[in-house]
């Protein structure tokens, strides 16, 4: 590891969740050792508060980074500061990026065009469906999608892109502090194939400041922000103006002018986001050269609609993607048996046109 690796692992233990004071040092100390060099008085001097000058000039700091080092290579994770190569270039752009970033997968990752994809944390059955298609189908494409992992829109984007690429899941807590802690499995499908970041240290907690400081990466990270299902007051309205900050990409899907779910989204829209109905909508908003070569590898291997069947048409035409269908309005509806109904929806799931919901009902893809 690089010889200024600890004072920047030191450093970041201080600061991870204060960019303000993490940006006045830097701006005022030409090289991250210079910090260690500082006197209490001086650290005051520049801006920063007591208590944190008061841990910052301790002598056991660089100490606890050591430790904090020693953990990290056991557990096969890898660290990033914002002078190594390998940071990612958006990010570094942004007005105040993470000094550092703990990671879990795969490093190339972070260097390959990606778009975020966020939304409601309790999302309608439509808003599921959108999220899941619109992940899968962007990141079968070559782009990464970049999430927060949290329960929701971010999980279900996580999912479908891992169906059809990677993804990058920015933590609002340590690696070793996973929130909500259902999304465990998901942590470690990721790490497969994509990348888990955070700034903040591995046992750090996962306090409510942390996520909206969260929300400046996951849009650092990436080209655009889709939102998918927001009410007026959710946190994914941050990470859109947060967007626009950044002179990123602002987009989102509309829904239903009844649903409480679709006020920020819809918001947004009339407040110039761009509308997104599918996949090709975000395509046409990213740089030239990228959107050209997305489109023209799409003319080459056009996915081709399977062809179904009289009574495989009949039940696909009978679910929404908006609605649940239980297996006995199927029945009903269809004129078939259970047992041939049962067959219909297998056959149709193995084809990756519908998606089984809890309680045994059915609702059709995107």
């Amino acid at each position: 590891m690089q010889e200024d690796l600890k004072y920047w692992v030191a450093l970041n233990l201080v600061v991870a969740d204060s960019p303000r004071s993490a940006r006045l040092l830097t701006q005022h100390f030409p090289k991250v050792v210079d910090v260690f060099g500082a006197t209490k008085r001086d650290l005051i001097a520049v801006g920063l508060e007591e208590e944190r000058a008061k841990v910052l000039s301790s002598s056991n700091l660089l100490v606890r980074a050591d430790h904090e080092i020693e953990r990290l290579e056991k557990k096969g994770y890898f660290v990033l500061t914002i002078e190594d190569k390998q940071y990612p270039g958006y990010l570094r752009e942004i007005f105040d990026p993470p000094l550092v970033l703990y990671c879990a997968g795969r490093a190339e990752v972070l260097s390959e065009p990606a778009l975020a994809v966020v939304g409601a944390r309790k999302p309608s059955p439509y808003g599921r469906a959108v999220a899941e298609r619109l992940a899968h189908d962007l990141s079968s494409r070559g782009m990464v999608i970049v999430s927060g992992l949290a329960r929701g829109i971010d999980s279900i984007a996580h999912w479908g892109a891992l169906k059809g690429g990677r993804t990058i899941a920015v933590l609002g807590s340590g690696l070793e502090k996973i929130y909500p802690r259902e999304n465990r499995n998901l942590f470690g499908r990721i790490t497969e194939n994509g990348v888990v970041l955070s700034e903040y240290p591995l046992e750090a907690p996962p306090l409510g400041y942390h996520f909206p400081l969260r929300n400046r990466i996951i849009s650092g990270l990436s080209l655009g922000v889709v939102v998918i299902e927001a009410t007026r007051k959710s946190g994914s309205l941050i990470t859109g103006r947060l967007a626009l900050e950044q002179n990123r990409e602002v987009m989102a899907v509309p829904g239903s002018i009844t649903s409480e779910l679709s006020q920020g989204t819809n918001w947004l829209i009339k407040n110039g986001a761009k509308l997104v109905e599918d996949w090709k909508d975000v395509i046409e908003e990213l740089p030239l050269p990228l959107r050209e070569s997305i489109l023209s590898k799409e003319k080459e291997e056009r996915k081709k609609t399977p062809s179904l069947n009289p009574e495989e048409r009949k039940v696909y035409d009978l679910l929404g993607t908006d609605t649940l269908t239980s297996v006995d309005e199927l029945v009903e509806l269809c004129h078939l048996s259970v047992s041939e109904v049962l067959s219909i929806l297998l056959s149709l799931e193995l084809e990756d046109l519908i998606a089984q919901r809890p309680g045994k009902f059915f609702q059709r893809k995107l």
